[in-house]
């Protein structure tokens, strides 16, 4: 009996800990992670301020749950949809596909997630600059072994210095497009970075047709 009400104990707390993140990754969206304060976020989920403060303990631990939250949201909006197609150029386009829809769509209100807590940690080292390093980290990385495959299969002409380039290139492109959507309340920055991949592609030595989802 005692372990029963230990385990609905710890379901309640997952199940508070899951729905006060959805909050506050929401809202690190637009206010970036040094903006997210325990009384902001009781505020906006109805959850007492003692509640989340037992929750994370600290605002550090708030912001590096926000981080990991933020990140499995990424995963499963953009990454694992292009996990269907075969690694390499297949994979890569959708992957740009499924980036530009994330952002366009505004999974979160503030548009990328990452784009927006970035800027907030990028000259503060510490425990939550290094959780964003290693998720973006992984995430650039993922690019490249994608080009990499591309290459590999014959599906693209690059040599390692222009792997290198094109990597860095395709998520610069959705970079800014997010951000000049934001700015000007606009779908026309997804529109050209979209026909910028695919140049970047063609020109790569992509075949054209295996561009069609990031030209829809």
């Amino acid at each position: 009996m005692e372990e029963l009400v230990i385990d609905g104990r710890r379901a309640r707390g997952d199940a508070s800990r899951r729905a006060v993140l959805t909050f506050a990754t929401d809202l690190a969206s637009v206010g970036g992670l040094d903006g997210l304060s325990i009384g902001q976020l009781a505020a906006a989920s109805g959850h007492s301020k003692s509640s989340i403060a037992g929750l994370f303990q600290n605002k550090e631990g708030l912001q590096l749950a926000t981080v990991a939250a933020g990140r499995e949201v990424f995963i499963r909006v953009v990454v694992e949809p292009a996990r269907e197609h075969e690694r390499g150029l297949a994979r890569l386009v959708a992957l740009m596909h499924h980036l530009i829809e994330y952002s366009r769509t505004r999974v979160f209100t503030g548009g990328c997630f990452f784009a927006a807590i970035t800027a907030d940690v990028d000259s503060k080292p510490g425990p939550v600059r290094d959780a964003v390093r290693q998720a973006m980290a992984l995430w650039y990385d993922y690019i490249a072994v994608q080009v990499r495959y591309a290459v590999e299969s014959g599906e693209l002409r690059l040599d390692a210095d222009s792997i290198e380039q094109v990597a860095f290139t395709l998520p610069a492109l959705y970079e800014q497009a997010n951000a000049r959507s934001l700015l000007y309340n606009s779908d026309e920055p997804y529109r050209l970075a979209a026909r910028g991949m695919c140049d970047l592609l063609t020109a790569s030595g992509a075949d054209p047709a295996a561009l069609a989802l990031l030209r829809r």
